[in-house]
């Protein structure tokens, strides 16, 4: 029984399938290798892989702190370029996922351009390991602190477990980047907010449960500055 030829429009749809299979699979090929490099370099030079995919990207000093620039693709979700006009304050949130690092908190809210599934960002995320990504530059607005996103820099840290205590190195980190923030813009004390401080939300949890150490924070912050103005 002879073949049906393919029409000009089922020829052309074939061919674009094709090709979308061959992107496909270059893509999926360049990610792996990019991730076995990854793993081999981190196990000579004694690092995670995290830090040595970071290393791809550019670095600034923000104090006495490195802070690695890893920019989200603009898009609606979650860096719709708003512009931040004007910086009233500092918002500090947890991450809300248990053991996952920087890299793979900022990589959720790159997802979402493509999921569509809600709409979230931050400017700054803390690692674990006291590492600092930056998703989105100080002049645009994020999706993080809902009314308050008009007007404020936003901050997730990430925790070890479901108490949302902070790792020291993240601690410290978080200490220097608001205190750097703070100079900056030119803040006060007061103009350091917990999540919880404008939704009632249990955000970040630790500082919610202990206010005492919200307020040592903020005093560490301060401390912080006065010993390095």
């Amino acid at each position: 029984m002879a073949r049906r030829r393919l029409t000009k429009k089922e020829w052309k749809k074939r061919r674009r399938l094709k090709v979308l299979l061959v992107f496909s699979t270059l893509v999926l090929m360049t990610v792996t290798i990019i991730g076995v490099f990854c793993s081999i370099v981190a196990k000579m030079q004694g690092k995670t892989e995290s830090e040595i995919f970071s290393s791809f990207f550019p670095t600034k000093k923000v104090g006495k702190m490195e802070v690695t620039e890893m920019y989200l693709t603009p898009n609606e979700y979650s860096r719709p370029e708003t512009p931040l006009k004007k910086v009233k304050g500092v918002v500090v949130h947890y991450t809300g996922n248990p053991g996952t690092d920087a890299e793979a908190n900022r990589n959720y809210f790159e997802s979402l351009k493509d999921t569509h599934t809600t709409s979230a960002s931050s400017h700054y995320v803390i690692g674990l390991d006291g590492t600092i990504i930056q998703c989105i530059p100080l002049d645009e607005m994020s999706y993080a602190s809902n009314k308050r996103n008009v007007d404020t820099i936003s901050i997730e840290v990430c925790h070890m477990d479901e108490s949302g205590v902070f790792t020291t190195e993240a601690y410290d980190s978080l200490v220097g980047l608001t205190a750097w923030l703070c100079g900056k813009f030119n803040l006060k004390k007061n103009d350091i907010i917990r999540h919880y401080d404008i939704t009632g939300k249990e955000c970040p949890k630790y500082y919610v449960k202990h206010e005492d150490k919200w307020l040592e924070f903020k005093e560490d912050v301060f401390q912080y500055i006065a010993n390095n103005s």
